[in-house]
């Protein structure tokens, strides 16, 4: 279950990874297409994007500190982001889009409870 569980927070990892590069730095030119807005909305939204992207890198980070330090921390880490990606992909399903239910809060929903069983 260990192993399972480190891969799929590795999962939750590199979709955040990606959301960080989107929201950061691919705003204005591939967002329009993944998010189905207007260049225009993009360019006006993209500080707000790039702030946005900034808290998906802090969730990265801890998520990877859950993976690399020695317990207590690793645990307690790696609930803390997987919990924070779980809301956060939840209340995404509800204002934004449902897709984000599938593509954020389930991966982490799933890390989570194999994080929990492997402990």
């Amino acid at each position: 279950m260990a192993i399972a569980a480190t891969v799929l927070t590795l999962l939750v990892i590199l979709i955040h990874v990606y959301i960080v590069v989107l929201e950061m730095l691919l705003w204005r030119t591939r967002g329009p297409r993944v998010f189905g807005i207007t260049p225009e909305f993009a360019r006006d939204s993209a500080a707000l994007a790039s702030n946005q992207g900034l808290y998906n890198g802090f969730l990265v980070v801890a998520l990877v500190l859950g993976l690399v330090l020695s317990e207590p921390f690793a645990t307690a880490f790696v609930f803390y982001g997987l919990g924070c990606v779980v809301v956060a992909g939840l209340w995404g399903a509800l204002t934004a889009s449902r897709r984000i239910l599938y593509v954020q809060a389930l991966p982490a929903a799933l890390a989570l409870a194999a994080q929990w069983l492997a402990r």
